[in-house]
């Protein structure tokens, strides 16, 4: 059995980290990326850390014959994750056609080809913003799926129900759908990170490059929220944790140890932090002191999400090891790299 594996988005913040640790477990890597969100140099990282190439091919997924060349050159792909995607939610209510045609066009041609195929493993990068406002804390993996905030999480949601729908008429294809919650960090080489193109828009970044003077001030979206201190709590995953679940998960598949050949899971520590929290221990292991003001609330913020990780713990075999602390440092040494 080949254990050649197509990463797409494999330049990516989480692609990249996930293409170091399925290297660092032997398998071989073909990446595609379209570098309209990412960086050649991300190669570069990557190979640094696990001396190592992987294979990469630039190409666009949103080309449909792009797509159907590539698996006749690799024909022998035995899984593939799928990161590729736009994931800004302010960019998607902007242009929400760009991103129903660049993240469903692209899932749809990948399952177009691997329907064609005597099995295949296929692990999707999905998140929590399926859930919306979770009516219980924390959130599980049966927790409703509720009306998207933003065309974003809606391709998230549709996603999801397009590989459902071809995986019940499709047998031999396995998916796992990865709800993830808030990753951040970096690897700890300092080798590759999180890239944010103009304005980040997330929190970490956002904390970082205000930390190291990139940026003047930091805004906080409310603090009027129903929390503990009023400001929005979230749950943050440390990359490199969130990327061997995705190892984890596709050696289920690889091995047959599925249930269904539909699955989904929970990717987050469990313990939820708030805006303020996250500031403070970043100001505590940076040594340096935040400028941050409160500013209104952001339209379409859930106030709380935190995961119940029981599923991931106990059926895929994976648990968070790296605290909310190593997360902000690792990010820390990074923006100052």
């Amino acid at each position: 059995m080949s254990n050649k594996i197509l990463v797409t988005g494999g330049l990516g913040f989480i692609g990249s980290h996930v293409v170091v640790e399925l290297q660092n477990e032997g398998f071989e890597v073909v990446i595609i990326d379209n570098l309209s969100n990412s960086s050649i140099d991300v190669l570069k990282g990557i190979t640094s850390i696990t001396k190592k190439e992987p294979i990469f091919e630039k190409l666009d997924l949103r080309d449909k014959t792009s797509v159907v060349n590539f698996f006749k050159k690799y024909q022998d792909i035995n899984g593939v994750i799928h990161f590729a995607a736009s994931k800004a939610v302010g960019e998607s209510v902007e242009q929400p056609l760009l991103y129903y045609e660049n993240n469903l066009n692209s899932l749809i041609y990948l399952l177009q080809e691997l329907q064609n195929k005597a099995a295949s493993n296929f692990i999707f990068s999905s998140s929590c913003t399926v859930y919306g406002q979770a009516d219980e804390l924390p959130i599980t993996e049966s927790a409703p799926i509720k009306k998207a905030e933003s065309p974003y999480g809606n391709t998230k949601q549709i996603g999801e129900e397009i590989i459902q729908d071809t995986c019940k008429v499709v047998p031999k294809l396995n998916a796992i759908a990865l709800r993830y919650f808030n990753p951040i960090g970096a690897h700890e080489s300092v080798n590759i990170g999180e890239l944010p193109t103009g304005t980040p828009q997330n929190l970490v970044p956002f904390i970082t490059q205000t930390g190291v003077g990139k940026r003047e001030q930091l805004s906080v979206f409310g603090d009027d929220y129903p929390t503990e201190d009023g400001t929005c709590v979230r749950d943050y995953i440390h990359v490199v944790d969130l990327a061997k679940a995705h190892v984890k998960a596709l050696k289920r598949l690889i091995h047959g140890d599925n249930n269904e050949n539909f699955e989904v899971f929970n990717i987050g520590t469990g313990k939820g932090s708030s805006v303020l929290e996250v500031i403070h221990a970043f100001e505590e292991v940076s040594n340096t002191k935040l400028n941050y003001k409160i500013v209104n609330r952001r339209e379409g913020d859930v106030i709380s999400a935190y995961a119940d990780t029981n599923k991931a713990n106990s059926v895929l075999g994976w648990k968070a090891e790296l605290s909310l602390k190593d997360a902000l440092l690792s990010a820390w040494e990074w923006e100052k790299k």
